[in-house]
């Protein structure tokens, strides 16, 4: 395993990441719209969780066409009241960079057996790229990436990680269920067999755990580049720093998360079950010179014995 980022910055008194393997290459296009004061901040819409399961029907239909819009406008937004608890963010951010602060000895036992083929799942992995087995460019970020459904696993250490994963996981799940069949309903399509159809009590869900370090020259460093993702829904949870961009309309713009929410954005699934109406949307991952940024991302996925059409 090479040098993670946090293990970089602790080692040594980097100053400049100019002419090395974490620097972008200087043709990227936009490369002087990485700094998040450059862009426009923007609000996501917001989605009253509690409103789809407990609320009155007329309550219940005007939050679907709610996130029918977000949906179709955005493919990100924000749920609020979802039932998860603050303490376990808090308990979960905190076990993460318990994990993060683990030697590097501890965390190469997560290297990754089929680090090399991208084809292969490793149950538990982490490293800096997309690919640990690329010796490119590296992007300023630390993640941890693990496989939880529908076979639980997790890192030994440390020993508060697994409890709370365990129980995100089942809460994220059953969000991401519940969103799935508002967002089939907004589209007036059978919401009543999609668990089913789907196989999502068998599908997979892989949590992330990315960390971004401070970066001294956050304009020529990037935490992860444009991307769109896989699955059908992505929640993700972070701290209080920022550093999430979006494509929207063709601009990037930057959004910051309301406290106590989780962010929620179109998977490339989803893309294909709304045949196209919803967008799964571009995103990247912007640094800073100041603080650490921490985001827990959960990207949900039918099983692997569906085909999706």
């Amino acid at each position: 395993m090479g040098i993670m980022i946090k293990d970089l910055i602790e080692s040594t008194d980097l100053i400049s990441v100019s002419n090395s393997k974490h620097a972008l290459p200087a043709k990227v296009e936009d490369l002087t719209t990485l700094a998040e004061e450059s862009v426009e901040q923007v609000a996501l819409p917001i989605i009253d969780f509690s409103l789809l399961t407990s609320g009155s029907p007329d309550q219940r239909s005007k939050i679907v066409e709610e996130l029918r819009n977000a949906c179709l406008h955005w493919g990100f937004f924000m749920v609020v009241n979802h039932g998860v608890p603050q303490s376990l963010k808090e308990e979960l951010i905190n076990s993460c960079m318990n994990f993060f602060d683990l030697s590097l000895e501890e965390k190469s036992v997560y290297e990754g057996e089929n680090a090399s083929d991208p084809c292969i799942l490793d149950p538990i992995i982490c490293g800096t790229n997309f690919n640990p087995a690329s010796r490119s460019v590296s992007f300023w970020r630390d993640y941890l990436r693990v496989l939880v459904h529908p076979v639980f696993n997790s890192p030994v250490k440390p020993e508060a990680l697994s409890e709370g994963l365990r129980e995100y996981s089942n809460r994220s799940r059953e969000i991401m269920k519940e969103l799935t069949r508002a967002i089939m309903e907004g589209l007036e399509l059978e919401e009543e067999n999609i668990e089913e159809s789907l196989e999502l009590n068998s599908g997979v869900q892989k949590f992330s755990a990315n960390l971004y370090p401070p970066c001294p020259q956050p304009e020529l460093a990037i935490g992860l580049p444009p991307h769109a993702d896989r699955g059908l829904l992505t929640l993700l949870i972070q701290n209080d720093v920022g550093g999430l961009q979006i494509k929207n309309k063709g601009k990037w713009v930057a959004v910051n998360a309301i406290p106590n929410s989780i962010m929620v954005n179109i998977g490339d699934h989803m893309e294909i079950l709304s045949n196209g109406k919803y967008k799964a949307v571009l995103h990247r991952a912007v640094v800073n010179n100041k603080e650490t940024r921490i985001s827990l991302v959960m990207t949900n996925g039918p099983s692997t014995e569906t085909y999706v059409t």
